[in-house]
């Protein structure tokens, strides 16, 4: 199957992802040195959707670090309106407007995901300052995966960003499946699952 041609008015070039990804490897190995658990979870080449908490400005590079897989993340439209949009784009960023319903960004993520591209979001769509809990959660996670049939890879940050401590844990849950599920319970499926994984010890 031929994959779909992504458009949303956005010009994107993954060159400069491939260039910097070795070097943000070497720094969140040499500053965090995070302990990743379950990578095994994320699919080789299945398209999925990988839903995490959000407690860091650094937890999108948690994920890059994380996976060999490119990861597309949904992130806040603000983002690209400063002097910093060609570095967004150069990593495949997808933007949203957190005070609107957003068709277009949504059309886009799905048309990732039947390209069996893997998108990355924070269902809690801002960060959250209290360790070991959740803010309630937004429906792009399940909505993009019930539309497109792909599962969701539940995933966790836990611990602390602190320099040379070694305390960051990125945890990653076997997938959910909620093509058969209605949207608000598909939503408290993964959040209560999430919810578990961090109480985890």
């Amino acid at each position: 199957m031929s994959k779909k041609k992504v458009d949303d008015g956005y010009k994107r070039n993954l060159i400069l992802y491939y260039l910097i990804r070795p070097i943000l490897l070497v720094v969140a190995k040499v500053i965090y040195n995070p302990k990743i658990i379950g990578k095994e979870n994320i699919p080789k080449k299945e398209g999925c959707v990988i839903a995490c908490n959000h407690v860091h400005a650094f937890d999108p590079a948690m994920l890059i670090y994380s996976t060999r897989r490119i990861v597309h993340f949904i992130a806040k439209k603000e983002l690209f309106e400063g002097k910093m949009k060609w570095f967004y784009l150069s990593f495949g960023t997808i933007p949203v407007d957190r005070d609107k319903k957003n068709p277009l960004a949504l059309k886009v993520a799905e048309e990732y995901l039947e390209n069996n591209e893997v998108i990355g979001i924070f269902p809690e769509g801002t960060r959250n300052k209290e360790r070991g809990s959740l803010l309630p959660f937004k429906f792009g996670a399940v909505k993009m995966a019930s539309v497109t049939g792909k599962k969701i890879i539940p995933c966790v940050i836990k611990g602390n960003y602190k320099v040379f401590k070694s305390d960051l844990r990125i945890i990653f849950g076997k997938e959910i499946d909620i093509s058969d599920v209605e949207l608000e319970k598909a939503n408290d499926i993964l959040r209560d699952r999430m919810l578990e994984m961090l109480e985890e010890k």
